[in-house]
């Protein structure tokens, strides 16, 4: 007679969750309680990649997700103004038909960007140098454009996805095995600046503004240095925010607005960040 084998046997206890090795037990890993190791997790995993990946140094894109190129925009603003034309008294249909108008205007930093990711990567990315890399927060709009700049060029770029409660999706022109994504914002826009040179902000809304007043903040304080930032767009800039306004009521002083500059080319922003950091110009 054949003994019977431990297979034979139901065993309750290697049905339990708390049979699984903590580190494949993904239920467990979302307790509360674990949130310090995600979040030592998530600055330990792109760290360790872009390592190996050799990226030196990062130059950082931010802009509107909103901003299409501009044949998008085009064939917005006439879907815009055709329904305007349907419904002249509808003040909806205006208002779309006026932000479209608007949008188009501001489609040419589509092209901008894209440009920059072009030249900074064609420049910096020879002969096996992984320096000043575009990174993005990897979505459409103008943070495609500058990744998009960089594929142009055979180039690597990095995106910093993050989870949101509506769907997205990162761009396709991040090289794929730089594409991460974060569930916490604290932890990726330390991976903003953990290798940046530069910041490079284009027209924006809320987000561009909150890394773009982040920056500033953490060099007003002397907790980052040596990271230029530039601002796309002059005109748009100070119709934003009025800087001198700040310095007049004694909220910043007068020496914080040297903490960026205007450009409004992709070779303007290029050689301001080149000059600033002893980078050969092309």
């Amino acid at each position: 007679m054949i003994p019977p084998s431990d297979s034979d046997f139901f065993n309750p206890a290697v049905e339990s969750s708390s049979y699984i090795p903590a580190d494949k037990d993904t239920e467990f890993l979302q307790r509360d309680e674990l949130r310090p190791i995600r979040i030592g997790l998530e600055l330990l995993k792109p760290e360790l990649i872009q390592h190996e990946e050799g990226i030196q140094s990062t130059i950082v894109v931010f802009g509107s997700a909103r901003l299409q190129e501009p044949d998008a925009a085009l064939r917005a603003l006439h879907m815009a103004e055709e329904e305007a034309a349907r419904s002249p008294s509808n003040p909806t249909c205006q208002h779309k038909a006026s932000v479209a108008r608007r949008q188009l205007a501001l489609s040419k930093y589509y092209d901008v960007a894209r440009e920059f990711g072009r030249l900074v990567s064609s420049t910096c990315q020879v002969e096996g140098r992984c320096d000043y890399v575009i990174v993005t927060g990897g979505g459409p709009g103008i943070m495609e454009a500058a990744n998009r700049g960089a594929a142009d060029v055979g180039a690597k770029s990095i995106g910093l996805n993050i989870t949101l409660p509506h769907e997205q999706h990162p761009n396709s022109y991040i090289t794929p095995k730089l594409c991460f994504q974060f569930r916490y914002f604290a932890i990726r826009k330390m991976h903003f600046l953990i290798r940046a040179k530069a910041l490079v902000a284009f027209p924006g809304g809320f987000g561009t503004l909150d890394e773009l007043f982040e920056t500033l903040t953490l060099l007003q304080t002397g907790k980052t240095q040596n990271v230029m930032v530039v601002l796309i767009g002059r005109d748009f800039w100070e119709r934003l925010i009025n800087w001198q306004w700040l310095v007049e009521n004694g909220l910043i002083a007068q020496q914080d607005l040297q903490l960026f500059h205007y450009a409004e080319t992709a070779q303007e922003a290029w050689d301001l960040i080149s000059r600033n950091n002893g980078v050969p110009l092309s």
